[in-house]
Formats: structure tokens, sequence, C-alpha cells
């Protein structure tokens, strides 16, 4: 599913040397290639949002819902152990989602949902008797970037969340002053497969910025926003 850094480079490169536009290095491309991915990662979430307000399509390949679902799933991480050590962005996290307390509950293990409160509403909670935190009906927070839960005796936690994209590299040796693709260090995108051109077009529309080439810069940009505007159709 993963989206090969080398051939984005290599296309990134034909569309950008053609009639001698400017040549992209590897220490440019590396920096633009982990901004466009994150660019088109953070954008599904957007989208996502916009596109739960209309009507569905009964088709599920044609749905905008379903795809930008399967491109997000992706990135879903389930029943993540939780430390009291760790932060939110030692384990990458981008959206967190349920967080869990795995306890016996009539003698059977049995993994309960925590409430996700604010800060500020912790001390109303562990004042009163009726809403003060149990192993069976548990409350976290998030403060810092550090998950808190209570009762200090929920100590079997887990959660799921959605992360982040890993950083991609395109990985090189130097022979004879030229860089070489080296795949043993080279880390692709996480993206989905279908989001090859896309990333092609975002790296080419931030490299339009970097070598100042204002025709190479609304090339892209004019084909990326018709990308967009046909996936909302």
């Amino acid at each position: 599913m993963a989206v090969n850094i080398n051939t984005v480079y290599l296309r990134v490169l034909a569309i950008a040397n053609k009639e001698q536009r400017g040549y992209i290095t590897p220490q440019e491309f590396n920096t633009l290639a982990n901004q466009a991915q994150l660019d088109i990662f953070e954008q599904y979430f957007y989208d996502l949002n916009q596109f739960l307000r209309l009507p569905g399509n009964d088709t599920i390949h044609s749905d905008a819902v379903d795809m930008l679902e399967e491109k997000i799933g992706i990135f879903e991480v389930y029943d993540a152990p939780i430390t009291s050590s760790d932060t939110l962005s030692e384990q990458n996290v981008h959206k967190l989602g349920a967080v869990y307390n795995s306890t016996i509950i009539n003698g059977v293990q049995t993994k309960v949902e925590a409430e996700k409160l604010n800060p500020n509403e912790l001390r109303y909670y562990l004042n009163s008797p009726l809403t003060a935190p149990t192993v069976k009906r548990p409350i976290f927070i998030v403060q810092t970037d550090l998950i808190t839960v209570l009762p200090a005796e929920a100590d079997s936690l887990s959660m799921n969340y959605i992360k982040k994209p890993a950083d991609v590299y395109w990985g090189y040796v130097m022979v004879n002053d030229e860089a070489l693709y080296n795949p043993s260090t080279s880390i692709n995108f996480e993206l989905h497969a279908s989001e090859e051109t896309e990333l092609v077009l975002k790296i080419l529309t931030l490299a339009g910025v970097t070598i100042r080439d204002p025709q190479l810069y609304q090339i892209a940009a004019t084909e990326d926003a018709k990308n967009i505007q046909q996936e909302k159709q």
C-alpha cells in the first residue's frame, strides 16, 4: 500500500528538469516530501468532515467518505499500551481515540472505556462520590502531552489512536559527486498507493516556491486543484 519514494523523486525530477526548470537536491526533496505527506494526511480530516455533511453514494468505490476512511485506516492503531512515561508525541499520536482499562468484572476480564474529561472538570468529579472514578468507571485527562487515567488502580491501560505518518527519506550514496538511490536506507511514504500522483504534484508545488519558478508552480497548483475538484464531485 505504501508509495515508493524513489518513484516519486524520479517523477518530480523529470518534471522539474524539463526545459531546464531546475534541480531539486535530495536534501531539498526529503524536506519537501515530508511536508507534502503531512499536508495530504491532514487534508483527509478536513475533507472527511466536509463529505460527512453530504449524501453518500451507493457505490462504495466512488463514495468519498469510504475512500477517505480507507486512507485514514492505514494509520489507525488499536489497543496500544499506555505507560505513565510515554507522551503522545513519543507514540506519534495525531488523534486520540478511546482509552481503556482492562479489569476483572464478575470474574471476567473486561475492557472498560474511560471517560475523557477536561482538566478543569477533574476536581468536580473527584469531589463527588457519584462521579469519582473507579476501575469499573475510569476517567482520563490529557495534559502537557500526557494521558492521566484515574483511579490509580487502573493500571492495565490501552488506547486507540490515529498515528502520524512516519518521516520519509530518499536514501542515497555519493558516487563521483552524484547522488545514487540507496533502497536500504530509504523510507517510503505511508500514504495510500493512490496518492502517488498527488504527492508528486504537491512536492512540485512546494518546489516551485523553493526554486522560484512561477511557471512550474502554476502548472502543479492547477493540476492539484483539478484533482481535488474531481474527488469532490
